[in-house]
This record gives C-alpha cells, sequence and structure tokens, in this order.
C-alpha cells in the first residue's frame, strides 16, 4: 500500500488523455507548477516576515505602577 506501480501510472495517463486530450495535458501542468512555485514563494514571503519583525512590546499600564507605590 502507498507505492504506485508502473500499471497505475499507466492507466492514469490514459484517464487524463480521455478527459483532457493530448494538446492540454502540458498546458494543464505548467500551470500547476507556476500554481505551485507562487504558494512557495508566498510561503517564503510569510516565514521571512515573520523573522524580520521584532515581537510587539507590551507595556504596562501607568495606573499600576502609580498604584504599587
Amino acid at each position: 500500500m502507498g507505492h504506485i506501480g508502473f500499471q497505475e501510472i499507466l492507466i492514469l495517463v490514459v484517464v487524463l488523455v480521455l478527459l483532457f486530450g493530448a494538446r492540454r495535458i502540458p498546458e494543464l501542468a505548467r500551470s500547476m507548477g507556476r500554481g505551485i512555485n507562487e504558494f512557495k514563494h508566498g510561503l517564503r514571503e510569510k516565514g521571512d516576515d515573520q523573522k524580520t519583525d521584532p515581537p510587539p512590546r507590551v507595556e504596562e499600564p501607568s495606573s499600576k505602577r502609580d498604584s504599587s507605590r
């Protein structure tokens, strides 16, 4: 279980050709690759933003400091 053999790949290719046609498959693969690259780029940008931003500074309200005196 979990291993895809030659026969399964061949069946998938035949089904894809029947559904989309031979001319359309390279176009679909290209657009899918672009989408994956954009997704990865967005993840990298999100990670970079979190690393460079300093954590927000939390200050105590002035009334708390005054009441302790």
